[in-house]
């Protein structure tokens, strides 16, 4: 095939792309002008176009952060560090289909600090051969992607104040693709956005967020945590604090962008943002989780799920899930014996790992679906409990926080540092395929009139009297079984007592 034939035409320039294995890929695209210099802490400009042809095979910069801390828990090495991150991938299996491809918008994870598109278990090769167009996108991190201070909100009209910098890359981003995307051969009228962790954080804020309507058609949240957003007082403060402790008593806007990008990646962790976003900016304007409690979030379809074993990354972050059974113990007795109950579980252990899994990531999933039932519009959950077979001694209470991931985007390929010794296996990969099969029938077919996904079982869109969870995995093995009302009573209750539990810490 010629060069020739790589060539694609945007709306900002022409792009030089690579083949790999037979699915066109185009790196490092820019899809804003670099926030950098006067540029920081605003809202994405548009690209100066170009008039040569852009080399689009090499990747674009990450945003600043802890390069060790990425290679260690965020997927790998994030390439290239740089304020100047606007930078998107697409991997396309036909660039003139004779109809256009559903799209899938990744946003990665990392706790709104570590991570870049470029990682190798975000690679879109796979399932771009499967039929969609994928593009995965960086976005500003860390104190670079939120922050607020009373020196930048004075640049703003009273009440349009901008603090979601990252917020507004992601909706970025989504505008370059309703701008761009047919000439990559995929169906601006048919995106999905989905995500992990923080990604999948941002994939619910866009379904909050005012500014992002019409941008993204549904959405899929992976492991999505149930913190709540951090108020925009809490964040000014927290702003004034990180600019006297980098030296600015009375910081200018000009002071505070003069500072190098790379001087917020070594601040205490007091005065670190929090893996969420601030409420009650323009991007913003009410807290998330209100807007889902509220019914008020966009009318698009929605799928949702968690995995077995989240408690996993509260413990990487020091936190004893034990400590919390011990507390209720000595505080709320009569309350541990109703948890106690409701989980037939009696190690301390055990038990603590459970609820902290299902108060952090299951009672968002809960709180979701049934938003969308009020809302209208079809919602469908899922329970993640898949461990590789060369693992399962190593994961021993379920399905790491991240686990889904190469077998969602069937990265099995990809070089995992934490997992080099213990090699997927062709079970892996044959369940891999089982599993992302529902991804592609929800990105293919998923509108908001639909009621059932399809595949080798019909996965009904959840109702308050079935209350259907697709099950992918039991207790480690290979399956995927629907269950009715499973952990039903369980995430109510967390649900109804999230306040009181945050109250004993």
């Amino acid at each position: 095939m010629k060069n020739e034939s790589l060539r694609i035409h945007t709306a900002e320039g022409a792009l030089r792309g690579a083949i790999d294995e037979g699915i066109f890929v185009f790196k490092g695209i820019p899809y804003a002008a670099p926030p950098t210099g006067a540029l920081r802490w605003r809202a994405p400009r548009p690209v100066t176009p170009w008039k040569e042809v852009r080399d689009a095979t090499q990747w674009g910069n990450a945003s600043w952060q802890q390069r060790e801390y990425c290679v260690l828990a965020g997927g790998g090495d994030p390439g290239n560090l740089s304020e100047d991150c606007l930078y998107l991938n697409v991997w396309s299996p036909e660039i003139q289909p004779s109809r256009p491809l559903p799209v899938m918008v990744w946003i990665h994870g990392g706790g709104f600090t570590i991570g870049a598109g470029s990682l190798a278990p975000y690679n879109g090769k796979a399932l771009a051969a499967r039929g969609v167009v994928v593009v995965t996108l960086n976005y500003r991190l860390g104190h670079l992607g939120f922050f607020a201070h009373p020196a930048l909100d004075a640049e703003f009209p009273p009440g349009e104040a901008i603090n979601n910098f990252a917020l507004l890359d992601q909706i970025a981003a989504l505008q370059w693709v309703q701008r761009n995307i047919a000439s990559f051969g995929g169906d601006r009228r048919n995106v999905t956005i989905f995500g992990e962790s923080s990604g999948g954080r941002s994939v619910l804020s866009l379904f909050a967020s005012p500014l992002a309507a019409g941008l993204f058609h549904k959405g899929i949240v992976q492991s999505a945590y149930s913190l709540p957003d951090k108020k925009r007082d809490e964040a000014l403060t927290n702003g004034v604090a990180v600019a006297h402790h980098l030296g600015l008593k009375n910081a200018s806007a000009e002071a505070l962008r003069a500072l190098p990008a790379d001087s917020f990646c070594s601040l205490p962790p007091h005065l670190g943002n929090g893996p969420v976003a601030i409420a009650g900016d323009r991007v913003l304007p009410k807290p998330m989780v209100e807007v889902f409690a509220a019914a008020r979030q966009h009318r698009y379809p929605l799928m949702i799920g968690y995995n077995s074993d989240e408690a996993s990354v509260l413990e990487y972050f020091g936190m004893d899930p034990t400590s919390t059974i011990t507390r209720l113990r000595q505080r709320r007795p009569l309350l541990l014996k109703l948890i106690k109950s409701l989980y037939d579980e009696h190690d301390d252990h055990r038990l603590g790992r459970k609820v902290a899994r299902d108060m952090a990531f299951g009672t968002i999933t809960w709180l979701a679906v049934q938003a969308q039932h009020r809302r209208g519009v079809p919602g469908w959950r899922y329970y993640f409990d898949y461990v590789s077979e060369n693992a399962r001694d190593l994961c021993r209470y379920g399905s790491w926080h991240g686990n889904e991931i190469p077998y969602v985007m069937e990265t099995m390929r990809a070089e995992n540092p934490q997992m080099a010794d213990r090699p997927f296996t062709a079970g892996d990969r044959q369940f891999a395929r089982r599993i992302s099969e529902y991804w592609l029938r929800f990105a293919h077919d998923a509108t908001e009139f639909s009621h059932q996904l399809t595949g080798e079982i019909s996965w009904p869109a959840w109702r308050p009297g079935e209350d259907v969870t697709l099950r992918f995995g039991v207790k480690g093995e290979a399956a995927v079984i629907p269950q009715h009302r499973f952990m039903r009573v369980r995430l109510r209750l967390l649900r109804l007592l999230m306040r009181a539990m945050v109250k004993l810490r």
